[in-house]
């Protein structure tokens, strides 16, 4: 099975072909995949180098000419490095432009902290107006980048890992998809960790709630889910714990609830590790997982 970021370059491709106003900003990352594209359509396809800072500025310039810019590199040099332009450049100005990142929270330890970026969503969620997806499976990125690409001016962010489902969720509209039903507490996987929270919760009474866009919350389908009574809810993300815990608690503002918050912790983890280990370090594992929902619903 092709990764989510063979996926992005492939859709990237033809869309560029197919759509005059959508222009390509790299910072080196992915320009091998790219050159093809690039030959088709040296005006809109752009590497600036190793300057991750002028990435952003360039899509923001793009945006104001009245492109559509798509800015990408690893999720810690797009949204952490340059934070300053993503908030001046886009949200200062008005403008809108899809950021599609790559390696995730610890998809590449060998990479270090440097390459590393759990905290990405909670930053975005410190700037007004974007949307962010986070798919869990090829064909949701694909599908997931579409829609961000023909979203007119806003300002999106598609998240890509590769961590991935064994299969994808259908992706249509932006909310919540109920995957199971129970009576003692609603889950709610995001993205890649989806199959571990389903092998997690097996044998236990709960509603699983999938997102594969997470800004915008769907306060109405966790709402719906809780069905009105004392709820207990668990978030399980792929990023930073507890970064929809605030959204989760304004969409019960008026019910009784408890919230845990389960993702990649703070402490950084020094050694490099696989992928796996990372997972299971953060309690992200099916079993993890397991021990911490099963003793907050008891």
């Amino acid at each position: 099975m092709d990764t989510m970021r063979d996926r992005f370059i492939s859709v990237t491709s033809r869309e560029l072909d197919r759509d005059p106003r959508l222009a390509l900003v790299l910072a080196e990352i992915s320009m091998d995949g790219f050159r093809p594209a690039q030959r088709r359509h040296p005006d809109r396809v752009v590497n600036v180098g190793i300057r991750e800072q002028l990435l952003v500025g360039v899509g923001g310039g793009l945006a104001l000419t009245g492109m559509r810019p798509v800015m990408h590199t690893f999720a810690s040099f797009l949204v952490e490095r340059p934070f300053e332009q993503v908030k001046l450049d886009f949200g200062h100005q008005g403008t809108g432009g899809v950021l599609v990142s790559a390696a995730a929270s610890y998809d590449w330890p060998a990479g270090g902290f440097t390459h590393m970026a759990p905290g990405d969503v909670a930053l975005l969620d410190t700037l007004d107006g974007w949307t962010v997806h986070v798919p869990g499976h090829p064909d949701e990125a694909e599908a997931l980048l579409r829609h961000a690409y023909a979203a007119g001016d806003e300002k999106v962010y598609v998240r890509l890992s590769l961590q991935s489902n064994a299969t994808p969720q259908p992706v249509a509209g932006l909310g919540m998809r109920t995957v199971r039903e129970g009576s003692r507490g609603v889950v709610v996987a995001v993205g890649p960790l989806l199959d571990n929270v389903l092998a997690a919760t097996e044998g236990l009474d709960v509603t699983v709630l999938y997102a594969s866009t997470v800004r915008p919350f769907d306060d109405a389908a966790l709402h719906r889910a809780v069905g009105g009574a004392a709820a207990d809810v668990v978030l399980v993300e792929p990023y930073l714990a507890g970064t929809s815990a605030q959204a989760a608690a304004h969409a019960l503002v008026e019910v009784p609830h408890r919230v845990l918050g389960l993702g990649v912790g703070r402490a950084e983890l020094r050694r490099y590790g696989t992928v796996d280990e990372h997972t299971e370090a953060h309690g992200l594992d099916p079993r993890g997982l397991r021990e911490r929902i099963g003793a907050f619903l008891r």
